[in-house]
């Protein structure tokens, strides 16, 4: 794993889950146009604008029996080839050329992905249960077009 990955899917969904791959996204301040929440009390704003997940953690998910698929758990950018364990809150990512997101917290499981996992086990991507298993939160700091294929960078901190 390292610094420098790509995208492999942009997902958006009209509310709740799957969301679905689109072949590029507009993002903003409040997410990827088109991205609808089905309860945006705990999903959506400008701290919760973008949902991101890594393939790898999904593809180790599914390998363990779980019917996990990309986009299945709700996240918006799904990542190939970043260190997912220094994907934490205060991470910052270059998303293609423009889009510059920073995350904010870790997702919380909801019983709406119990049909993604065995025996509705949802907390096996619980950050606190298993660490690194977790999909993450991010504000856009800048926005732009992401696509699949465009390149994603896990950028230094900030000092």
């Amino acid at each position: 794993m390292s610094q420098r990955g790509s995208i492999v899917q942009v997902s958006i969904s009209s509310g709740g889950v799957p969301k679905l791959a689109v072949a590029e996204g507009r993002v903003t301040e409040l997410g990827i146009e088109g991205d609808g929440h089905d309860n945006p009390e705990l999903h959506g704003g400008p701290e919760r604008a973008l949902c991101l997940f890594a393939i790898e953690r999904i593809e180790a998910m599914a390998a363990e029996g779980h019917p996990i698929a990309v986009g299945s758990t709700g996240e918006n950018i799904t990542t190939r080839g970043i260190d997912w364990d220094l994907v934490v809150p205060g991470a910052r990512l270059r998303l293609g050329a423009d889009v510059l997101v920073q995350v904010t917290r870790y997702t919380t499981p909801c019983k709406t992905n119990a049909r993604w996992f065995k025996a509705g086990d949802f907390n096996r991507m619980h950050q606190e249960l298993f660490p690194g298993y977790s999909r993450v939160y991010a504000r856009v700091l800048t926005g732009g077009v992401v696509r699949p294929g465009d390149e994603v960078a896990l950028l230094p901190p900030v000092l």
